[in-house]
Formats: C-alpha cells, sequence, structure tokens
C-alpha cells in the first residue's frame, strides 16, 4: 500500500513537471520577516534559514508562554481553594471565562485591542516600566525603558502579533492549569490537613510543606499535557501574521510549490517540540518521584 501511493505520488508529480526534494532550502526566500528573534536575515538569505528562524520563534512563544502558564496557573489554582468567597468568586468566574472562550478568538481579540491602542506618547502604563501602545507591550527586564522620540528606548519590547500571542496562550491555559493544580491539591488525603495542624502548622506552612509537595506528583503528568498542546496551540500565530514556523513554511510553499516537503518539516517540527517538552517535564517527574521514594 505504502509502495502504491509513493508510486501514485510521484506519477502525479511528474506529470505535472514537479519533483520531490529539498534543494529549494537553499534558494533565496525573497521576502522579509518582521521579527526574527534576534537572528540576522535578509531576502537574499536562503528560505532554509527563514524556517530556522520561524522555528526559533514557535519555541520561543511555546517556552515563555509555558513558563507563565503553569507560575500563573499555580497561583489562580490556589486562590479557587481561598477561605475568601470573594476571591474565589472572582477567580472562578474568569477561569471559567478563558476555558470557554475558543483560543482563536482570545487571540483575533487581543490583537485587535494591542493595534487599537494609543501611540508611544500616549501609552497605557499598567504597572511601573510596563507599556502598552499601539507598537506592542515594553517590558522594564533589564533597564527602565523611556520614550525617545516617537518610541521607546531600553528594555525588551514585544511586538503586537508576539504579545498577543503570548497573551492568549497563557490566559487560556492558565486556566487550565489552575484545574489540574486545584484537582491535584483537593486529592490529597485529609488526614495530611489534620496531620499538619496537630503539629502546629499554619495554613502557609500546610500548603508549602505538606500538601503541594504530594500534590505535584499528580499534577506533573497533566502539566506535560498542557504544555505540549500549547506548543501545537502556537500555530495559530498564523491567524495574525505573526513569523512563527508554520506562517514562514506556508509562505515557501507557496513560493517555491513544494507543500508535501513543507508539510513534512512541519509535521517534524511539532513533533519534536511535543517530545522535548514531554521529555523534559517528565525527566523532571522521574527525579521528582525517585526523591520522594
Amino acid at each position: 500500500m505504502l509502495w502504491w501511493l509513493a508510486h501514485n505520488t510521484q506519477t502525479n508529480l511528474d506529470q505535472r513537471g514537479l519533483s520531490l526534494g529539498f534543494g529549494f532550502l537553499r534558494q533565496p526566500a525573497n521576502f522579509e520577516i518582521a521579527d526574527t528573534s534576534g537572528i540576522p536575515f535578509s531576502p537574499d538569505d536562503s528560505f532554509g534559514r527563514a524556517i530556522l528562524i520561524g522555528l526559533a520563534n514557535t519555541a520561543r512563544v511555546s517556552a515563555i508562554a509555558c513558563a507563565l502558564s503553569i507560575a500563573i496557573g499555580f497561583v489562580l489554582g490556589l486562590l479557587r481553594l481561598s477561605t475568601n468567597p470573594a476571591w474565589r468568586g472572582i477567580v472562578r468566574a474568569g477561569v471559567e471565562l478563558m476555558r470557554n472562550t475558543p483560543l482563536l478568538l482570545l487571540l483575533l481579540f487581543l490583537a485587535a485591542v494591542l493595534h487599537t491602542m494609543p501611540g508611544p506618547k500616549n501609552a497605557f502604563e499598567p504597572f511601573p516600566g510596563v507599556f502598552l501602545s499601539d507598537r506592542g507591550l515594553v517590558l522594564p527586564l533589564f533597564d527602565r525603558p523611556r520614550l525617545v522620540g516617537f518610541n521607546f528606548v531600553g528594555g525588551v519590547a514585544l511586538s503586537p502579533e508576539l504579545a498577543a500571542l503570548v497573551g492568549a496562550l497563557v490566559m487560556h491555559h492558565s486556566a487550565q492549569v489552575s484545574e489540574i493544580v486545584r484537582g491535584a491539591i483537593l486529592g490529597v488525603a485529609r488526614s495530611q490537613h489534620d496531620a499538619a495542624t496537630a503539629l502546629g502548622l499554619s495554613r502557609f506552612q500546610t500548603m508549602r510543606f505538606v500538601i503541594v509537595p504530594q500534590a505535584l506528583r499528580a499534577m506533573l503528568p497533566l502539566l506535560a499535557t498542557t504544555c505540549v498542546s500549547l506548543t501545537k496551540n502556537s500555530s495559530l500565530a498564523v491567524a495574525i501574521g505573526f513569523p512563527d514556523v508554520v506562517s514562514i513554511l506556508n509562505t515557501t510553499s507557496n513560493q517555491t510549490g513544494h507543500g508535501t516537503e513543507t508539510m513534512l518539516i512541519m509535521v517534524a517540527v511539532y513533533l519534536s517540540l511535543s517530545l522535548v517538552t514531554a521529555a523534559m517535564i517528565n525527566r523532571y517527574n522521574a527525579r521528582l518521584l525517585a526523591v520522594g521514594g
């Protein structure tokens, strides 16, 4: 069956004057890339280099969004268990809203909002040194950004497309992580709480030293699944024009006519990223179980 499919494909390609192969990766790309993740690129560079930049953009978005989703989701999960009913209600409403909103819709909404923000001179400053404008998001990671002329100097700047993509992924997946955290904590036996209380531990000490370490073993496999899902969902970047690997491979396919090869590259990229993400978290899980044992 596989031989028949390969032979039939080759025959159809020959009839249309097309050929399989990856030689096109060495040809000049002849297009610009707005966000290159710091990798030098010009239209004279090859398609292979362009795809490498798309891969770097996808990996960067996935790593940042996964780390933020776990951190924010962990806090939200703890707040869902707060003794304060107001906090519980607010967090629950936010989590349900994010979980039940399609990720693509959330992404398009954030991208539209960022593009309608005021210019740098009237930028919105939600926190000291953090600026939101139609140029994107500016963060004070290494030095405090300041307005010089018509743009900000210093700090780390994220384009509107990158900020919208990371924001949508974090908002959607942190809601899922919060439910994982809440469920894992509730799964710890009540006797553990009672024993910690008998030892005179406070609620905070009980959560930190008794409950969370035990719940973490149940969380990690599901957190690995969430990060893999987030990595695959980053491909929605093509909807807002962010140059991730899917967007650049689509452009490459349209310009070269090598749709089969670009599709194979796309499958290999996301399979590799998913396996690497899962392997890293599973390795940490194995170490945690070994220490616990």
